[in-house]
């Protein structure tokens, strides 16, 4: 272990975990609850009052919708209620409780929408316009959800299920019915809305694996220099970092340097940065995008 570390080591551990879980507790399930009412909303006025059918059970719900037997949103409900229940008797413990509370509230929310703001057509004439607000605002909820390991239910439990008792590809399987449900969207609403369903189905995919991204995004930092004492130093007791310090040669020079490596949020890389163009002009930095880091203080296994 470096020298830099030895002396360092005791400002970067964080505080104990049993101090940080109520705290944590409750920031979770406040972003699970934004997250899904987020969706509700962006389903519910974009995708439902459009007819866009690209996947999933709210996508099957549009369809089902449409023969007059049920409301999109109550099929939404039965049908989530009815695949938690399946998913609690076929899963037991395995299933999630935050797939499951995010699903109820998910429905829930759908079904309340639909009773306080009855929706008989869309918001405005602009479909194209419609169905990028319908693809980014429940892909955005859906993003949160699934970066915090949790999801909106639905068909993700047929998968749960399926993973458990089949060696089938359930991707592949995912991917199949959306594009049937999206499809037969083309025969119920006309090809027009059945294009814009297939359409929102690809832009869904993209976006969602965007914010995700986008959300975990990070600054990994390699910095080459001569003395790292004052970087070590800002790192662990302003940015509240750990760091590692690599002995190295110049090749060049012959000169003997270290290698400072550290991983920061985006913030933090921008006053690293500064910090160092300010106290070691000289130094050589290499910063890079990471989106999948893991270890205290970033995701945890």
């Amino acid at each position: 272990m470096n020298t830099y570390e030895k002396t360092h080591m005791k400002h970067s551990i964080p505080k104990p975990t049993s101090q940080l879980k109520p705290k944590s507790r409750v920031k979770e399930f406040l972003m699970m609850t934004a997250a899904t009412i987020v969706m509700a909303v962006g389903i519910y006025f974009f995708k439902f009052a459009n007819n866009f059918a690209f996947g999933g059970l709210t996508g099957l719900a549009v369809l089902v919708a449409k023969t007059g037997i049920m409301t999109a949103s109550d099929f939404n409900f039965v049908c989530n209620i009815v695949l938690l229940v399946l998913g609690f008797i076929v899963l037991g413990k395995g299933f999630g409780a935050k797939t499951c509370y995010c699903s109820v509230l998910l429905s829930v929310s759908l079904s309340a929408l639909e009773r306080i703001y009855p929706m008989t057509h869309p918001l405005t004439d602009q479909p194209v316009l419609e169905l990028m607000f319908a693809v980014a605002v429940p892909a955005f909820g859906s993003a949160i959800l699934f970066n915090m390991g949790a999801s909106s239910g639905g068909t993700d439990v047929i998968a749960m299920i399926m993973k458990k008792y089949t060696g089938f590809d359930i991707g592949r399987a995912l991917l199949l019915s959306d594009i049937a449900i999206a499809v037969g969207g083309c025969f119920i609403f006309g090809m027009q809305t059945g294009l814009f369903s297939l359409l929102g189905l690809v832009l869904r995919s993209f976006m969602t694996d965007n914010f995700i991204e986008s959300f975990n995004l990070s600054k990994c930092f390699n910095v080459v220099c001569s003395n790292p004492e004052l970087i070590c130093n800002f790192i662990i007791h302003e940015l509240h970092r750990g760091v590692t310090v690599y002995s190295a040669q110049g090749v060049f020079s012959g000169r003997k340097k270290y290698i400072v490596l550290t991983a920061l949020n985006r913030p933090q890389a921008v006053r690293l940065r500064n910090f160092i163009k300010e106290t070691e002009p000289d130094a050589f930095i290499l910063i890079s995008n990471t989106s999948e880091i893991i270890g205290r203080g970033f995701h945890t296994v």
